[in-house]
């Protein structure tokens, strides 16, 4: 085995995510993954508490998005503050191709499901924290986060299936959706990584 580690956590994530595709998540093993990242399993474990940790591993997103709520100037109010942050998500998210991959794998198993909601819920609670930290109440932070999370959700899902598509714009396109299904109208119908 390798002792060489270079980009030991990408290539543990990719050989995850070609293992979780070729015989599904509940018959891949921790060792199995660092095998063929040509790893060892105590590489793994020094980047990921175990295998349902492999496609989450990492808080590049989280940190991302409090140092820009950061440098947001303090007069912006907590809603744009947000979009402003989530503007420079695509600076750490990894590539379109993985993260489609990644989506599919998600969606058929479980435990990875109920992953994704935990790290969602954990972001949504490092951002409300950053809000307020910026002199926002709680109730004001915790609704702007969660209407904002939707919206990234939406943007990232549409940013995902369309290669032309800049991140800005869909980040627009979905705030405008919001403020049309908030006064009682219906959000402009584009693709979602459902649609694929």
């Amino acid at each position: 085995m390798a002792r060489w580690e270079g980009n030991a956590r990408g290539r543990l994530e990719r050989a995850a995510l070609t293992l979780f595709n070729e015989q599904g998540y509940d018959r891949t093993t921790v060792a199995q993954i660092a095998q063929r990242a040509n790893l060892t399993e105590r590489s793994f474990y020094r980047w990921f508490a175990d295998k349902r940790e492999v496609l989450f591993g990492g808080d590049d997103l989280e940190a991302r998005f409090v140092s820009a709520i950061e440098a947001v100037p303090p007069d912006v109010g907590a809603l744009p503050t947000l979009l402003t942050a989530f503007a420079s998500a695509p600076e750490v998210l990894r590539p379109r191709d993985f993260l489609l991959e990644r989506a599919a794998v998600v969606a058929a198993n479980p435990p990875l499901q109920e992953r994704e909601l935990i790290k969602l819920a954990s972001l949504s609670e490092v951002v409300a924290a950053a809000l307020m930290r910026r002199g926002c109440d709680e109730q004001t932070a915790r609704l702007a986060t969660d209407v904002g999370m939707a919206v990234l959700r939406l943007t990232t899902e549409r940013w995902v299936l369309d290669e032309e598509a800049d991140f800005a714009d869909l980040l627009s396109a979905g705030t405008a959706d919001l403020l049309t299904v908030a006064a009682g109208g219906a959000a402009r119908e584009r693709p979602t990584a459902k649609d694929s």
